[in-house]
């Protein structure tokens, strides 16, 4: 199955400028696969996807819930579905239940321009069993800024479920302009070293180590 990456830079975006010479003359298929390419590279480099992406499945182990938000719930009001799901869980021996889930992609900057769709969750729980959740057990997320999911009080998912996450995602709203620049920059290397080596007008090293400089503000900590 090919790889249908859409780029952080477009080709209008990397014929124009300084670098319209180094690629004057080149099939737009051509520039289309070395963009494709160099934003791989780019979120390689970032670890961490930054192109819109769609369908994109990950797996998760649930946590422990915030005591602070779990005390004393038999005085909570709670609708038909957290009471039952508290009840299920209590019948269950299940003492400890989750609230919070963390997917691996979300924008590390400009939060505004990246957006989520079609979220799925299904809960593989510890006791056996799976539940794929209807959006209204979900109270929020994923959250663009971290990742954060919040299911509704009262859902039976015991600790050491795992909840298996499908989502589309990504800059989808713009692609920020540093990373269209990183893009770019990432292309013009490959670029030079396949077409013309010993160009002194581009460096391909210089271009590349350009990118990372700005590739390092995304890249993934800890």
């Amino acid at each position: 199955m090919a790889d249908t990456v859409i780029p952080l830079c477009t080709i209008a975006q990397l014929t124009e400028g300084p670098f319209a010479d180094l690629f004057a003359g080149q099939e737009n298929s051509t520039l289309a696969d070395w963009l494709a390419e160099a934003t791989r590279a780019c979120e390689r480099e970032a670890n961490r996807r930054l192109a819109p992406f769609t369908g994109l499945v990950e797996t998760q182990r649930a946590g422990l819930i915030d005591p602070d938000e779990y005390a004393d719930t038999a005085n909570l009001p709670m609708d038909i579905q957290s009471t039952l799901g508290m009840s299920y869980a209590a019948a269950m021996g299940a003492s400890s239940l989750v609230r919070h889930c963390w997917v691996d992609q979300y924008a590390p900057h400009y939060q505004d321009l990246w957006t989520y769709s079609n979220v799925s969750v299904t809960i593989i729980r510890s006791y056996g069993g799976t539940e794929t959740l209807p959006a209204g057990r979900i109270l929020n997320g994923p959250e663009p800024d971290t990742g954060h999911l919040w299911f509704q009080l009262g859902l039976f998912l015991p600790v050491g479920s795992r909840v298996q996450v499908t989502y589309s995602g990504g800059y989808t709203v713009a692609v920020p302009a540093d990373l269209v620049r990183a893009n770019k920059l990432m292309t013009a290397s490959f670029a030079v070293r396949e077409l013309n080596p010993g160009d002194t007008r581009h460096d391909p090293g210089l271009l590349y180590e350009d990118a990372l400089k700005i590739l390092a503000a995304y890249g993934r900590r800890g």
